[in-house]
């Protein structure tokens, strides 16, 4: 292809975007409360409209997106809301569902690119399988399995073919804990799973990286370097597992936000989410949304960008997208515009 080549690639926690839609996959833009605290169905759907329409992206890696079950079809309902607002990207792809109304899908615009789900075989099992690992060092092997499958995608795209590893990587957050000591039980055991899964991931990523083939991983990962007190217990974040941090140079996944992040000492590092903690009355902020890039498309990653009304200047100045982006959800999309000379 003539000329310069350029592909954006997003992606973008939208909270409960199930709660939009009906049993049809009609968006329901009425005045009854979304799933989002206080931000009703209509005020939901048109802050997302406008993100959507501001982020412009050929692909949109759209996590908790609206739920596949026997008597909901999430893509027909993500479809919808593409036409509703007017989206490029108005063609879904889906991989293998999940029992937890929070769906991952490929959001894409059909005359850019094309996405077929792909989950091909390699020496770490398919998603919709089970993992074995040893995770408390007893000796004993035991079975992890995603409550989410990842997506994984074979793309064609100007910049000619790749792969794309959509996830969501189970919460670390002590659902149901008693007391502080059961929290920690949980959370040291949550935190175990997530590892393993990240190990999984990883395995995956690592055998597309032996291939040879531009790779893209992205999505949330609900975990960042020194995001909590279990990370010095297990000695590295998934994050870092993920990205291959302690590997060679041409095995090592990018993002810059994450390589900032891992510089904490340093620096102070981006963030993706903003939380409301009830019982402290304050928000909390972290790093959780990546797109990490193979080695072979680094040459091509011009700008990643993370649309954060706070920490985005463009965002703050524009009172439209500032408010949507907050109205929207609790996490900010994250955009990488690869570009080449053709």
């Amino acid at each position: 292809m003539a000329g310069r080549r350029r592909l954006r690639i997003a992606t973008y926690n939208v909270e409960w975007f199930d709660a939009l839609f009906d049993d049809d996959g009609h968006l329901t833009p009425t005045n009854a409360w979304s799933g989002r605290r206080d931000v009703t169905r209509a005020d939901q759907i048109a802050a997302l409209t406008t993100v959507f329409r501001a982020l412009d992206a050929d692909a949109v890696l759209v996590v908790e997106a609206p739920d596949i079950s026997r008597r909901r079809n999430g893509a027909v309902g993500l479809a919808n809301f593409a036409q509703a607002a007017g989206l490029r990207a108005r063609e879904v792809r889906f991989g293998f569902a999940n029992d937890t109304q929070q769906e991952i899908m490929l959001l894409f615009d059909p005359d850019v690119l094309q996405a077929a789900h792909d989950p091909v075989d390699l020496g770490a099992p398919r998603f919709d399988q089970a993992f074995r690992i040893d995770l408390d060092v007893d000796a004993v092997a035991d079975v992890v399995r995603f409550s989410k499958p990842p997506l994984e995608l074979h793309l064609q795209t100007p910049l000619g073919a790749m792969r794309m590893l959509g996830a969501h990587v189970k919460s670390k957050a002590p659902h149901g804990a008693r007391d502080a000591d059961h929290a920690m039980k949980i959370s040291i055991a949550n935190r175990r799973k997530q590892l393993a899964q990240c190990i999984w991931l990883r395995r995956r990523v690592a055998a597309h990286l032996e291939a040879g083939t531009p790779l893209i991983l992205l999505g949330d990962l609900n975990d960042g370097p020194g995001l909590d007190i279990y990370e010095d217990l297990f000695g590295r974040s998934g994050v870092e597992i993920v990205m291959g941090w302690d590997g060679p140079a041409d095995r090592l996944m990018y993002d810059p936000h994450a390589a900032k992040a891992l510089e904490r000492r340093l620096v102070a590092a981006p963030t993706t989410a903003r939380f409301f903690i009830a019982s402290e009355g304050r928000y909390l902020s972290a790093l959780l949304d990546y797109i990490m890039v193979s080695p072979d498309l680094r040459g091509v990653a011009r700008y990643w960008r993370i649309w954060h009304p706070f920490e985005d200047p463009t965002c703050w100045e524009d009172d439209a997208l500032r408010d949507a982006l907050l109205t929207a959800s609790d996490h900010f999309p994250v955009t990488l515009d690869l570009e080449d000379a053709g």
